[in-house]
């Protein structure tokens, strides 16, 4: 269902925008009190899995989730990624393991894996083209709030009642979001197939979408550095003397929220390349100033500077995905984009974690280190992809071949 016109701010989307929020909450309030759980089942030493287990399985189910939702469906994707928070936040208060806690905290990745690449999908259907990023940076602010308050409705609950009662809110959390999905959207996708265990199977040509190599690329190089400030943010928070190792992110996100609607209006007006460029450069500013800060003051400056960068540069690479991917593979191609960023997290993490390596003195190799990867997508976007689409324009120039494309100005 692809719209030329019209308005975004429908009944099914806002509704959509409501269960990103609950969603994103749902898991998000875990994460500030499982490190503790860990420790107090002896898990002291593998308190990074926490994260890093999530984040592989999420990319691992990408390719699933990309097919399913091309085949089966928009929302029967998107209800199954919030069915397995419910399942697995129910499940956390019964292990008593360190190996059956990481065992459900791998597969509760699955939760990510699925839900946001059937939400992006269904806004590319629903939404007007040339309103597309303003719809994808208006759904992830709804997301952002929830990254906001999730960790402080869970810290609230457990600290007044038990880290128990909190797994069972966040279970909650995620069944409002399976309800607002089943009881108030309408399937976008034509020709829905009926799920069948043959549609499991993945073929090589299934798990990556070659129409989107730039995306991907950019969220790669990009991506790399949220990985790191996740990993190490807080010791050098506690390094520069801030005893809550949460301001940064709470910095970080105020600005993301900022940003996000005027930067998909903008990515919409004039192009995505533009946004996508100032977005890079204003990341790569912000972690050189991260190698060299030394006070309080420098470092929640750079917080707010890179979550401009970020709110920047989420609805515009998720709408460009979307405009350069095949309108049949929508899935394929949104999914290729989050494994590109699961993977940037991912090597980001081990990356910063390894020149760090517990030494206060590394930490402005590791910060210079992840705005030189940064530098990478600026040299991308500014010599390499445009160079390519000035070949590309030419020969079709010559060739006097006609662009029948609503997007061909993003290209």
């Amino acid at each position: 269902m692809e719209q030329s016109s019209g308005r975004i701010y429908t009944t099914h989307f806002i509704l959509l925008c409501l269960s990103n929020a609950v969603f994103s909450a749902s898991y998000n309030m875990l994460i500030p009190e499982l490190p503790a759980y860990l420790s107090s089942m002896g898990g002291a030493d593998y308190k990074g899995y926490i994260l890093a287990l999530f984040t592989l399985m999420a990319g691992l189910s990408r390719p699933f989730s990309g097919k399913l939702t091309d085949t089966v469906g928009r929302v029967p994707v998107m209800i199954f990624g919030s069915l397995v928070c419910v399942v697995c936040s129910l499940l956390y208060p019964l292990v008593s393991s360190v190996g059956a806690f990481l065992l459900l905290r791998f597969f509760h990745g699955f939760s990510t894996g699925f839900k946001p690449t059937g939400t992006s999908a269904y806004i590319s259907d629903l939404v007007p083209y040339n309103r597309r990023a303003e719809a994808m940076g208006m759904v992830g602010l709804f997301s952002t709030i929830g990254l906001a308050m999730g960790p402080a409705i869970g810290g609230f609950i457990a600290a007044r009642w038990n880290i128990y009662v909190m797994f069972q809110v966040s279970a909650v959390f995620a069944l409002l979001s399976v309800v607002i999905l089943v009881g108030g959207l309408r399937e976008t996708l034509p020709d829905r197939q009926k799920f069948r265990p043959s549609l499991l199977k993945i073929s090589r040509s299934e798990i990556f979408e070659p129409l989107v190599i730039a995306p991907v690329i950019v969220t790669f190089l990009c991506f790399l550095s949220y990985g790191a400030l996740l990993t190490i943010i807080p010791d050098f928070s506690q390094h520069l003397g801030i005893h809550n190792k949460g301001l940064f992110f709470t910095f970080f996100t105020a600005a993301s929220i900022g940003i996000r609607l005027l930067a998909g209006k903008v990515s919409d007006k004039y192009g995505r390349l533009p946004v996508l460029k100032l977005s890079a450069v204003t990341m790569a500013i912000s972690l050189f100033m991260l190698a060299t800060a030394t006070t309080p003051y420098m470092m929640m400056l750079a917080a707010i500077i890179y979550g401009i960068s970020v709110g920047l540069n989420s609805p515009a690479v998720t709408a460009w995905t979307v405009d350069l991917g095949n309108p049949e593979f929508r899935g394929r191609a949104l999914a290729t984009m989050y494994i590109a960023m699961e993977a940037g997290i991912g090597l980001g993490a081990y990356l910063s974690a390894f020149i760090y390596h517990n030494n206060a003195a590394y930490f402005p190799l590791a910060f210079g280190v992840m705005g030189v990867a940064t530098l990478m997508a600026v040299c991308y976007l500014f010599l390499i992809y445009d160079n390519h689409r000035l070949k590309v324009m030419w020969r079709l120039v010559h060739m006097k071949a006609h662009i029948k494309t609503p997007f061909r100005r993003w290209l």
